[in-house]
């Protein structure tokens, strides 16, 4: 199994070379050549699986330069005691035939732990493979989870620095005191001026100057990913959607080639295309259907064929959805092209230079055969959080909330086909928001710590424990640069000279 780029389809690298580069040298980014293929005895044989057991069967179909031996141990140590609960990635059932994937009982209570407990091993292992004794740098643009997890995942990993930013006002203030926060010797974290576009389009500047590059060679290091741009991050995230299937199969809900949908709430774009790959992989998926926020510019595209960023910008509760430029779309657009990088460069160039492109509508009808869209607001968000506690007893985050709403209005529609609700964080992550919603706003706390405990105390729900233990604890990383300094930002946090 081989690795192009979107940007450039002459290329064809392992998956060590594209995992540990991140992106490709001009920009593109990585992909698999071909798409393996599972049959219905493949995924029979997932149901009576444990978890990590489950990765073992899926990564080695993408990941065909690692051995047997190194992908045991890395799963063994990617989804073991640091997940609370007997699994990893738990389904449980909310109503008739509507269940929650809940991807949240990691040591960061975010779905980005999936990945990023198993990226810093697939890293290190393809590093001694392609990178020549080289320290890799994780350079890494957050609007919440990633920079946590990423973060927790690379913490005191050898022949690894990692660096994150954020949007000083674009986190909440438990993700915020998450990163800020961060202990090990090898973290840098910084919060800029700025959305979480702006953050991202400075980590990809950064990544492709041809200045910068030298510089970290000259001091034997060299710069990787661990957004969802880098191939390492998407590929574990396949895993939870066979996962989730095996679950219902092994619980009597489907029947082994039932088609499901799942709906997924997603700002960049990562998440639900993980799905798309097991559905070309032969998962029986019937709708992935994409949920935004109140920056609905994938609703726009997903339905009309437009994508068109030159928009509103909105702070919403949801803040790890409040993203205008969703990377991971390339991925998507390049398949569905017949991996044709130079349409893809067109699309991506009108993009960059006019704000906006339009697809043609043959590919619009494509994706609409799998994706359909849906978006809310804010107030939208917090009546299904408090409607679905009150029905269901079940409580949600906040961008759970947006696909629950999303997913219901879509049902509505006529669709009743059984369906995995994507569950991306732990409630308590994001408790001002919660709390209001479940008390309709009456509630007496004033820091987000009290707001844990009455929100404990109102639902019953046990705050996770990584969350509870971060009262009291000071700041380490304190600084906030524009845009424009984050060049500097970078050399600043890794000790080497401008």
């Amino acid at each position: 199994m081989n690795y192009t780029s979107t940007r450039d389809n002459s290329l064809s690298v392992s998956a060590s070379f594209a995992i540990a580069n991140g992106i490709s040298a001009e920009g593109g980014l990585f992909v698999p050549e071909e798409i393996p293929q599972v049959d219905a005895a493949f995924i029979a044989g997932l149901a009576p699986l444990g978890y990590a057991e489950r990765a073992r069967k899926i990564l080695p179909l993408f990941l065909t330069d690692y051995t047997a031996e190194e992908l045991f141990a890395y799963t063994e140590a990617a989804y073991g005691s640091q997940f609370e609960g007997p699994a990893p990635a738990p389904v449980k059932n909310l109503h008739d035939n509507v269940n929650m994937l809940e991807l949240w009982h990691g040591p960061t209570c975010a779905f980005k732990d999936m990945a990023l407990q198993l990226l810093p091993h697939l890293l290190t292992g393809a590093a001694k493979r392609v990178l020549g004794g080289k320290e890799s740098v994780i350079l890494v643009a957050t609007s919440g989870d990633t920079g946590k997890a990423a973060l927790e995942g690379f913490k005191d990993v050898n022949g690894t620095r990692i660096l994150v930013f954020f949007p000083d006002q674009g986190v909440s203030p438990m993700q915020k005191l998450q990163m800020t926060t961060q202990e090990g010797e090898n973290v840098g974290v910084c919060a800029i001026e700025g959305n979480f576009d702006d953050a991202q389009n400075g980590v990809k500047a950064i990544f492709t100057d041809a200045a910068v590059k030298a510089k970290l060679a000259e001091n034997n290091m060299c710069f990787s990913s661990a957004n969802s741009i880098n191939w390492g991050r998407l590929v574990p995230q396949i895993v939870y959607y066979f996962s989730a299937y095996a679950d219902l199969l092994a619980a009597g809900q489907i029947e082994n080639g039932d088609k499901i949908n799942f709906c997924v709430p997603t700002g960049n774009f990562g998440n639900i295309l993980a799905g798309w790959y097991a559905k070309q992989m032969g998962l029986p998926v019937n709708k992935l259907i994409c949920a935004s926020n109140e920056n609905d510019v994938l609703t726009e595209f997903l339905t009309t064929g437009r994508y068109n960023r030159c928009r509103t910008f909105h702070t919403t509760v949801s803040p790890s959805m409040d993203i205008l430029i969703s990377s991971n779309l390339e991925r998507l657009i390049f398949h569905l092209l017949g991996n044709n990088s130079d349409e893809t460069n067109r699309l991506f160039a009108a993009l960059k230079e006019n704000g906006e492109y339009t697809v043609s509508p043959a590919l619009l009808q494509e994706i609409k055969a799998t994706f359909a869209a849906g978006c809310c607001n804010d107030d939208a968000t917090k009546a299904a959080i408090a409607d679905t506690y009150k029905k269901y007893g079940y409580l949600c985050d906040t961008h759970t909330g947006v696909a629950v709403r999303v997913y219901e209005a879509y049902r509505a529609a006529g669709d009743d086909t059984a369906t995995v609700v994507v569950s991306t964080a732990s409630p308590y992550k994001f408790s001002k928001a919660v709390l209001g919603a479940v008390t309709d706003g009456k509630f007496t706390a004033e820091n987000e710590f009290d707001m844990v405990s009455e929100l404990e105390a109102i639902t019953g729900l046990p705050a996770p424990a990584p969350l509870k233990g971060l009262k009291g604890k000071t700041p380490r990383f304190t600084g906030v640069c524009a845009k424009a300094q984050m060049e500097a930002e970078v050399y600043k946090l890794l000790r080497i000279g401008e």
